[in-house]
């Protein structure tokens, strides 16, 4: 598990993350907020697969959130 430093996960509103969350959830698919907060490699991942969705919300939320953390998603 690759840990997020306190600085990223400070850039990480918990709103935001939540939003992310149910954004997915709308998509059918499950995200864990907890760990999105402390697991960057599982955050990267379901940022990925957010930023594939086909609804736009869900690829700009994803885009916005994996740039407070650093982490570069695939190209569209």
């Amino acid at each position: 598990m690759t840990v997020l430093t306190p600085a990223q996960a400070k850039g990480l509103p918990l709103v935001d993350i939540i939003d992310f969350k149910w954004l997915m959830a709308g998509a059918g698919l499950d995200v864990h907020v907890e760990r999105m907060q402390a697991d960057r490699l599982y955050a990267g991942e379901c940022l990925a697969r957010g930023a594939c969705s086909r609804v736009r919300l869900l690829r700009d939320t994803s885009q916005r959130l994996a740039d407070a953390l650093g982490i570069a998603l695939p190209p569209a």
